[in-house]
């Protein structure tokens, strides 16, 4: 925390994380982190306790770059897409949690940023396709119930007001907005 003066990590962490090992599979690949403050009154920015963290992994600083404005998920993909200015055959990796990536995915490709989803914070295990179960606690249930309504009203609010590419965005269709061909008639 900023108060003590350390790093400290709360809930998807793996987003943060599952950098370290991209770092060293993809050794000459940029690493972009996007995320500023949401609050009205400012406040501190999740792009600031990045580079710490990254480079407590041994990540070199001139490969960070961060974009620290962006306030929602359409910002964080037109902002990071005016950061990186992405070229044709580049190859960009977005991670964010899994229950997220749907929402994600169409945002950067309404905003002409072909990406890979590379999901994390996985809320399940694989295995409980045909099987009907319940949170294990009241509260868990209602946090999942949060979850899920915020990704599914936000992914229907931005399909009807044109912030994303379809309301489901599933894998890249060919001559799709995530083919470097197809970037600019995929911008709002």
């Amino acid at each position: 925390s900023a108060a003590r003066g350390e790093i400290a990590l709360s809930g998807a962490a793996e987003r943060m994380t599952v950098v370290d090992d991209l770092a060293r599979r993809y050794p000459s690949a940029k690493i972009v982190f996007t995320g500023g403050n949401a609050a009205l009154f400012g406040g501190p920015r999740e792009a600031d306790y990045v580079r710490p963290l990254w480079e407590s992994f041994g990540i070199a600083r001139d490969r960070i770059l961060l974009e620290r404005d962006s306030r929602n998920t359409v910002e964080n993909a037109t902002m990071t897409r005016a950061l990186v200015n992405p070229k044709p055959n580049e190859r960009w990796l977005l991670v964010t949690s899994s229950w997220h990536m749907p929402r994600a995915v169409g945002v950067f490709r309404r905003a002409g940023f072909a990406v890979e989803p590379y999901p994390v914070d996985w809320i399940s295990t694989g295995d409980e396709l045909g099987r009907l179960g319940f949170s294990e606690s009241f509260a868990g249930g209602l946090h999942a119930i949060d979850n899920a309504a915020h990704e599914w009203v936000g992914m229907l609010m931005y399909w009807l007001t044109g912030r994303t590419s379809e309301l489901f965005p599933g894998p890249a269709r060919k001559g799709g907005c995530d083919t470097v061909s197809a970037r600019d008639n995929c911008r709002p």
